[in-house]
């Protein structure tokens, strides 16, 4: 019996993981694809926060400050004052994509590793049977 519910918690835990991978898959190429393409401004890194913030205007003027997409662990760190290209959805300008610095690597990874884990939860539920 222990086994079956190692077995379902092993596959649902596989859902979540292949779930949240191919959401954010989505959304970049949602966001790349049809989402307005202007330049922002890398400001300071606030104290205590991770990532730098990005400033940019919208199409329609709005002034909009949003946290780097962009991990702290990349090649080559943003810097205040650095001017990046970005993609935002028009009509949610928070979601925001780094061109070149897109995630799509780490979220390709979740929907394997999701994959792996049904799989192996299923042999799991298999062999007890």
């Amino acid at each position: 019996m222990a086994v079956v519910v190692l077995a379902a918690f092993t596959v649902l835990g596989g859902l979540v993981a292949a779930l949240a991978g191919a959401y954010g898959l989505r959304q970049t190429r949602r966001i790349t694809a049809v989402g307005a393409v202007t330049q922002a401004l890398v400001k300071a890194t606030l104290p205590g926060a991770e990532r730098p913030t990005l400033q940019f205007e919208t199409g329609d003027g709005r002034v909009v400050e949003v946290v780097s997409p962009v991990p702290p662990s990349r090649r080559r760190p943003l810097a205040a004052g650095d001017r990046v290209g970005i993609a935002y959805d028009v009509e949610d300008p928070r979601e925001t994509v780094l061109i070149g610095g897109e995630r799509t690597g780490l979220d390709r990874a979740f929907v394997g590793a999701g994959a792996a884990l049904v799989v192996l939860g299923a042999v799991l539920a298999v062999a007890v049977r």
